[in-house]
């Protein structure tokens, strides 16, 4: 993992992973395959706001054989990337801004499915795996309250003036709320709305780029 910057940045984009650089729910679609009954019941749970992502994640993961986990990454590998995302790093590189994924999913799937790219990030922030067991077994340095990755709290280990937060679902909120800056679609944006907290809808990484432009280069 990069180690973050020694002083306070101007600015720093903190982007999710599953649904959001995935042009699918990577992650949630492996739980689904690996994992059906436990999903289909906690799952709900999760995006009703009813059981946390700490407490449901972990369930899920706890119920997938470790000998499976190399059938895990061999399902990530042909997931498509949202469109833009090269142009948007290549953006951010000429300013000196750092692109820093957060992920509440899994290390391992995160580096498989950016494979070449992943120079070209930061950091990568995710869950870690222990396959020693006969089960997955999940930790994460940054766990906290209701979050196995508590993505505010990577935020402040940059503490940057502007934080730009790129999002798609439930494990986007607080990242989202905390940020000045917000694009969000699907979930995300719905849960947003009735908080009140004003966001940035999108589609793909061009639309990323093109208002970062505006905003920055106006």
């Amino acid at each position: 993992m990069t180690s973050p910057a020694p002083k306070p940045l101007r600015r720093a984009v903190f982007c999710d992973f599953d649904g959001t650089i995935t042009t699918e729910e990577t992650f949630a679609g492996m739980l689904k395959l690996f994992a059906p009954e436990r999903s289909a019941q906690i799952m709900p749970e999760i995006y009703a706001l009813r059981i946390t992502l700490r407490q449901g994640v972990r369930q899920m993961l706890a119920s997938i054989p470790s000998t499976q986990y190399p059938e895990i990454l061999a399902y990530c590998r042909d997931k498509e990337i949202s469109p833009g995302l090269v142009e948007l790093l290549d953006f951010l590189d000429a300013r000196d801004v750092p692109f820093i994924v957060v992920s509440g999913g899994l290390r391992g799937m995160v580096e498989t499915v950016l494979g070449s790219l992943v120079p070209r990030v930061e950091a990568i922030y995710a869950a870690d795996v222990d396959t020693s067991g006969e089960y997955l077994q999940v930790f994460s340095e940054f766990e906290k309250d209701s979050e196995l990755v508590a993505k505010v709290e990577v935020i402040k280990q940059y503490n940057p003036l502007e934080t730009v937060a790129i999002g798609d679902s439930v494990t986007d909120l607080n990242m989202a709320l905390h940020a000045q800056i917000v694009f969000a679609r699907e979930h995300l944006a719905q849960y947003l709305e009735p908080r009140q907290k004003p966001y940035i809808p999108w589609q793909n990484f061009f639309d990323v780029r093109h208002t970062l432009a505006e905003l920055w280069d106006s």
